[in-house]
């Protein structure tokens, strides 16, 4: 492999993970502060990206993206209304909203399962236009990205020291202590949660006009890949400041594109990617156990090893 595959390489990986990691941010606010699993990852994204699909092919490239994020706060309040105010488990209304999402899906897309974006201009175009003639040329899906990262994570930061932000934390630190200091855990979680399904809306249209084309099955495993990158960022800066937290979400996202992009290369079959992901996630969740429980392993095996040694 020489210089300029190995650089190409790591830019579709640079540029596909900065997309994705906006879903990962998502997944942060929702699962690491809110602690809620949203399991309508999947068909929000998709949602996302066939509503800015769908804008930006009626002539709205820039309007696509407001589009996109309300559509995703719009799927995050039923999913928040199905917790809060109907009793609903959260773990199964993000099942139901999910798979209520693959239909409503097909309808936004006109009853297609696939819609072509080749001949429609997106912020993505309109970037590269703007970018010819500077050094920056060539380098629109990835300054796009870059500028959306940015400021998704200055308003994360921002919207968390607020005192809407503290309240939504300490919801998911303790919902009970939150009750009893007046404050409505109903109305943080479906804030939060609106909140972090628009950043996914978002990533699923950014992805959709960077690849010119929306698939209903876009979003399918997107919860996976956005929970293994969260802990794989949570590994390298889990601690600390939110913006170092959601610094280190964003290197998770790109290190998990970069692992995906590398097996590509070297010719790993597609279909085991998924498989590739469901292992990180494994090991992530089960390394802090394992890890606790090595010493106690290790002296049952040297135990059993002494105990041996002495029979014999």
């Amino acid at each position: 492999m020489n210089l300029t595959a190995v650089l190409s390489l790591g830019q579709t990986a640079l540029e596909l993970g900065l997309i994705c990691s906006l879903t990962v941010l998502a997944l942060f606010l929702s699962y690491s502060m809110l602690n809620v699993c949203d399991l309508s990852t999947d068909g929000c994204f998709t949602l996302g990206a066939a509503v800015g699909a769908v804008v930006a092919i009626a002539g709205h490239p820039f309007l696509s993206i407001p589009a996109a994020m309300l559509a995703g706060v719009c799927s995050g309040f039923v999913t928040a209304l199905l917790q809060t105010r109907l009793g609903v488990d959260s773990l199964l209304s993000g099942i139901i909203v999910n798979t209520a999402l693959y239909s409503i899906n097909i309808a936004v897309m006109g009853g297609s399962s696939l819609l072509n974006m080749n001949k429609t201009d997106t912020v993505f175009t309109f970037l590269r236009d703007a970018l010819k003639g500077t050094p920056l040329a060539g380098q629109s899906t990835l300054l796009a990205a870059l500028i959306a990262v940015v400021c998704t994570v200055a308003f994360l930061v921002l919207f968390l020291n607020t005192r809407l932000g503290l309240s939504i934390r300490a919801t998911g630190d303790n919902p009970e202590m939150v009750r009893a200091s007046s404050i409505n855990p109903m109305f943080t979680t479906t804030v939060g949660l609106c909140v972090a399904n628009a950043f996914t809306g978002l990533s699923g249209c950014l992805l959709a006009q960077a690849q010119k084309q929306v698939d209903i099955n876009l979003g399918q495993g997107m919860v996976t890949i956005a929970l293994a990158s969260l802990l794989i960022g949570r590994a390298f800066l889990g601690k600390g400041s939110i913006l170092t937290r959601a610094v280190g979400v964003v290197l998770g996202a790109f290190l998990f594109r970069l692992v995906y992009a590398i097996a590509l290369r070297f010719d790993m079959p597609a279909f085991l990617l998924k498989l590739v992901s469901s292992v990180i996630v494994i090991f992530a969740i089960a390394g802090p156990y394992l890890k606790s429980r090595w010493p106690e392993v290790r002296r049952r095996i040297m135990h059993r090893f002494a105990a041996r040694k002495g029979g014999t």
